[in-house]
Formats: C-alpha cells, structure tokens, sequence
C-alpha cells in the first residue's frame, strides 16, 4: 500500500490507549479525515508535537478501511502563539469546531484550510476586534459552503454593514480581516451573520461555552 500526502490542519486530537492518538485533520484533498497516529503521546516521538490542535502542515498517512494510519508530518505552522493567548485560543477552539461541523470526508476543503490559517494570523495579530472577527469568520464559513445569503431587506440596516457582509463572503481571503466597523455597522453586521448561522447551525458548539465564560473575564 502507498503512502498518501494530504495538506491541512488539525481539529480534534484524542488520547487512544497508553501511547496513541486519534486526530481528526481538515485537509485541502479530501475534506476532514480521522487518522490514527502510533505511539504519538511518547515523549521521543516524531509526531508528539505534531498532533495538536491549530498544526498546519503536510501529512504522510496510509489508507484503511474505516480510517487513516499517521506517520508522518512537515509541519508549516504550530501556532504557538495562538495557544498562549486568551480568549484568543478559545476563539481559535470555536473556530476548529465550527470548520469541523461543516468538514465532510471526500469534499475538497480548500477554502476552508484556508480560511482557518489567515483567521489564525488575524487572532495573533491583534487588528481586529475578537468579537467582529468571530463574525468575519462565520460569515465567510457559511459562504464557502453555500449557506450564506444577503438578507432581502437592507432598508433598515447600516449601508457599511450590508457592504461588509458582501466583502466578507467574497472577497480575496487574504484581504478579509481587513476592515473595521462602527458601532451601529458592527452591531448590524453581527445580527445578520448571528440570525443566518442558527439557521444553518442545528446544534451547540461546546467550545462556545468555555468563549463566552473566558470573554466576560
């Protein structure tokens, strides 16, 4: 059997047994994956640091029946800094759960793997208030899985709301943490992205609950 390279970024990373990892892995090729990596919790092991949440990188598997055997990583980016932050890493869980929610294994992700690295960049950078940029984020997720619409009425809605929430479900993805909103445009713009994801987002994400405890801190 041939060795497969698949690019993306860890979600979820599970303990199995003494030694072993579960890692569920969003990847461009093939949409989101369960792998399982051997003896990945030993201290001398090649794929300890590896096989965290936020790793982007280059993964070498083998291809079961029912799941995917990890033997390998070059990694491009750990995002270290993100994990030290708070409430910025509680964001960055947020941001995993959700991509995981809409990740299907055999649909390319691409945009998505994508999404979730220059999103990432924007938590570290610190340009972007975190609440506005949670609403970036979902309103560009939604988008690239053809869940997000504009709303039919604008009327009563601020004029650079309704232009934010076009730029951010089209826009080139390096350009989308790129702007800031007045008050009354980002409260606007946060209830239309907040109104079309509980229609398109039928249960709770669980790291919402450790956010929203962290962010009245």
């Amino acid at each position: 059997m041939d060795a497969i390279e698949l690019t993306g970024v860890v979600l979820l990373v599970q303990p199995i047994g003494e030694y072993d990892r579960r890692v569920v892995i969003l990847t461009r090729e093939r949409g989101k994956i369960t792998a399982f990596a051997r003896g990945a919790r030993r201290v001398n092991s090649s794929l300890l640091a590896a096989t965290r949440p936020f790793v982007f990188g280059r993964f070498t598997l083998y291809e079961g029946r029912n799941a995917y055997t990890l033997t390998a990583v070059s990694v491009t980016a750990y995002f270290n800094e993100l994990s030290a932050m708070s409430p910025g890493v509680y964001y960055g869980f947020y941001f995993l759960e959700l991509a995981s929610y809409y990740g299907q294994e055999g649909m390319m992700a691409e945009g998505m793997v994508n999404l979730l690295y220059v999103t990432f960049r924007a938590v570290i950078r610190n340009s972007v208030p975190l609440p506005l940029l949670r609403r970036i984020y979902e309103c560009r997720l939604m988008a690239e899985n053809g869940d997000f619409a504009l709303p039919d009425e604008t009327g009563g809605l601020d004029e650079a709301a309704v232009y934010a929430l076009g730029f951010a479900a089209g826009c080139p993805i390096a350009a989308l943490y790129s702007f800031s909103l007045s008050r009354e445009a980002e409260a606007d713009f946060t209830a239309c992205v907040k109104k079309q994801l509980a229609r398109c987002v039928d249960r709770k994400m669980k790291s919402l609950e450790m956010l929203t405890l962290m962010s009245r801190e």
